[in-house]
């Protein structure tokens, strides 16, 4: 799914003649322990939400391991982190990538 997110709906976009197709990408306060190795990006499947005062925030869907699809049903945006990235704690700023739609 995030193969389809990152390459296929782009290049569908493209063809069907959008200009810009690259996903929008913002930085928000995450709630969760992110945990991931150094070494590749990772897309890991949040909820972005309003707080109380009005700011968005992200949290884990839950388990993230591929073949757990309750995790991207629940989702509606990537947590995007980069290679360099080993783990995000409560309150740190994280980039996401919000979807809807298609799944």
């Amino acid at each position: 799914m995030v193969t389809f997110y990152q390459f296929v709906q782009p290049a569908l976009r493209r063809l069907a003649g959008e200009k810009d197709c690259s996903p929008q990408r913002f930085k928000v306060t995450c709630l969760s322990r992110l945990k991931k190795r150094p070494g590749r990006t990772e897309f890991q499947r949040g909820m972005l939400s309003l707080s109380e005062d009005g700011q968005l925030e992200v949290r884990l869907t839950g388990k993230q391991g591929s073949g757990i699809l309750s995790s991207m049903s629940a989702a509606n945006c990537f947590i995007v982190l980069p290679p360099e990235n080993s783990g995000i704690e409560p309150g740190n700023l994280v980039e996401v990538e919000p979807f809807a739609g298609l799944v």
